[in-house]
């Protein structure tokens, strides 16, 4: 484990932290019509992948052990837009850039530019967070990039 990564204490702490936040957001009167399924507390958790033991490690199953620690990019996009570069230097601060996506849409998560699930902004702390609504399964993500090619 690197020195910059959280302990299972701090990660469990976090974990509980998000969810009674969640409880509390789910208390809440919902703020749009659009209402995605609740996530009962208990649900949330935090992926650790402490306990995850290889069979062995000639196998299939002990190669993924060669790629645990391989940093991706995670993206999580509100929308897109195309603007002529004219319009991108007449920008300031205050000015407002009109995005693809309704308000109320789930956003998209992005593993390396690739789509992997989709989501519902959250705030706890006063951070953001997203909180996954969809995950794309894997025979989808297959279709997607072969289409891509």
């Amino acid at each position: 484990m690197s020195p910059d990564s959280p302990s299972q204490e701090e990660q469990d702490a976090m974990a509980a932290e998000w969810a009674a936040a969640l409880a509390e957001a789910s208390a809440a009167p919902a703020a749009s019509t659009a209402v995605a399924e609740e996530v009962a507390p208990e649900q949330v958790s935090t992926p650790s992948f402490a306990n995850f033991t290889p069979t062995t490690a000639g196998g299939p199953a002990g190669d993924i052990n060669m790629i645990l620690d391989i940093p991706v990019q995670l993206t999580v996009e509100l929308g897109r837009t195309r603007i002529p570069i004219k319009n991108i230097l007449q920008l300031a601060q205050g000015s407002v850039v009109e995005l693809d996506a309704l308000a109320g849409e789930p956003m998209d998560v992005l593993v390396n530019g690739y789509l992997i699930a989709q989501g519902e902004v959250v705030v706890v702390n006063d951070k953001f967070g997203i909180r996954l609504t969809d995950i794309v399964t894997p025979s989808e993500r297959m279709r997607r990039l072969s289409k891509s090619a």
